[in-house]
């Protein structure tokens, strides 16, 4: 499966970071579409990536029409709590583009009103306005690869435990 994270405008370093180790973990590309939060070379990024950084495969770009440009067949999911759509309902494919919004505000309304059959929420209490960004693109991610059969990652433990 080959998987892509696409940041819109984020804000918390530390979510990215988060977010980047989760890429690496996956082998997803992660996109990050500017304006951003804070400076690339932010030590709360670095952090939070821990020693993976290095490793990560990201993408800057300076605003959403050049990734657009960049990407324009790219099958995107907008994941936003405005969606009737499940995120477990949607069939990634072989190729996804799970697109998240800024910690504070989530996708502008204009992305999600132009493609509302791609946009997708993950189910939460009534009572909750979101989840946390790295935790939502956790939870996105893993569902796309399970639904591609964890394609290309070791199941394997390097270390020999049983359990």
């Amino acid at each position: 499966m080959e998987l892509h994270i696409v940041l819109h405008e984020p804000e918390i370093p530390q979510n990215t970071g988060s977010i980047g180790r989760t890429c690496m973990a996956l082998g997803a590309r992660l996109h990050l579409i500017e304006p951003l939060g804070y400076l690339i070379d932010d030590t709360r990024l670095k952090r939070a990536g821990l020693d993976y950084w290095k490793d990560l495969d990201v993408e800057i770009h300076s605003d959403w029409n050049v990734f657009r440009a960049a990407y324009p067949d790219a099958p995107l999911w907008y994941f936003t709590t405005k969606a009737r759509k499940r995120h477990d309902e949607a069939d990634y494919g072989n190729r996804a583009f799970l697109v998240f919004g800024k910690e504070t505000a989530g996708l502008p309304d204009s992305m999600l009103t132009s493609s509302p059959d791609r946009c997708v929420r993950i189910p939460m209490m009534e009572r909750a306005r979101s989840l946390n960004l790295s935790v939502a693109v956790g939870v996105a991610a893993f569902e796309a690869m399970r639904q591609g059969g964890f394609q290309g990652l070791s199941e394997a433990d390097p270390a020999g435990r049983l359990f």
